[in-house]
């Protein structure tokens, strides 16, 4: 088993957690003494995250159906929760970062309530699991995050901020410039929705319909480009070509409609799509502000 790296980070008193593929950035914005012993309470939580999950990888890495075997663990319900209507091709692994984020976020929570006095004096909690983000806000607090299209180009694209009343306490990110395969060729999807999990999930798909043919898209099987990948045979992205602005805005569009399925049906709050300097936000009206 591989070492857990648990340690507090210098700026703004944050929580570094590491094991395997699991990279955490956690804060408790409260008092000193209260904060600790919620660090404390996600370490002890997070040393049994990732052989909990390699225990049920198996049945994880399955494509969704409703025949499959319920996992046992938290995380692994979870997963399983988020990808459970989806009429298309889906492992519960879509769903792990953000589930992940869920559980810890869920750890510091629960542990909060345990005690009469901590609630009233945490303003806002976040956990980020390389950049699918959980985060709890007490009132009259808010969350602010930046979009960073391409990794490549570290700028921050646009900024959102989410208040109190905002029912969103999930944001995720995919792309086929990510840490994760995509099928699409988007730079980057951001979806905000209610939980980390649902988000993960959602930004997976609708970056997937992010697509278009045209020459010069390099595609490769899953397990050529990552061996344990779940998605096996089926072509992902490998790499993008300079783009018609026709066929970027084609390919957003794609995407845009897959976004709006999902905030009709309640799933997610608003999202975020990006290529090539194309842009479109779907929010939960749904009215697309285009900015090509």
């Amino acid at each position: 088993m591989q070492e857990t790296n648990a340690e507090p980070l210098p700026r703004n008193d944050r929580l570094y957690l590491q094991h395997g593929p699991i990279d955490i950035i956690a804060h408790v914005e409260a008092p000193e003494e209260i904060r600790l012993h919620l660090y404390s309470c996600a370490k002890n939580r997070f040393n049994t995250i990732l052989d909990e999950l390699v225990a049920e990888l198996d049945l994880l890495r399955l494509p969704w159906s409703i025949n499959n075997p319920v996992p046992q663990g938290s995380i692994a319900q979870k997963m399983l929760a988020a990808v459970s209507d989806s009429q298309v091709f889906i492992t519960p692994m879509a769903a792990v970062a953000g589930s992940v984020a869920d559980e810890v976020l869920n750890t510091l929570l629960f542990e909060a309530k345990k005690q009469d006095s901590f609630l009233k004096h945490i303003q806002k909690m976040y956990v980020n699991n390389g950049g699918d983000i959980a985060f709890w806000l007490n009132q009259g607090s808010s969350y602010s995050l930046g979009v960073v299209d391409n990794v490549e180009i570290p700028e921050l694209n646009t900024k959102v901020c989410l208040p109190y009343e905002s029912p969103v306490r999930g944001i995720a990110t995919s792309g086929w410039r990510g840490r994760s395969l995509s099928l699409g060729i988007a730079d980057a999807v951001t979806v905000l929705a209610g939980s980390a999990s649902i988000a993960d999930v959602a930004a997976t798909l609708i970056a997937n319909d992010v697509n278009i043919k045209y020459q010069g898209i390099e595609k490769r099987p899953a397990s050529e480009v990552k061996d344990d990948s779940d998605l096996g045979r089926i072509p992902v992205t490998v790499h993008v070509p300079p783009l018609p602005e026709e066929q970027t805005s084609k390919a957003l569009h794609q995407g845009l409609r897959t976004a709006r399925k999902f905030i009709k049906a309640g799933k997610i709050e608003a999202a975020y799509l990006s290529l090539q300097q194309q842009r479109l936000v779907i929010e939960n009206n749904l009215d697309e502000i285009s900015n090509e």
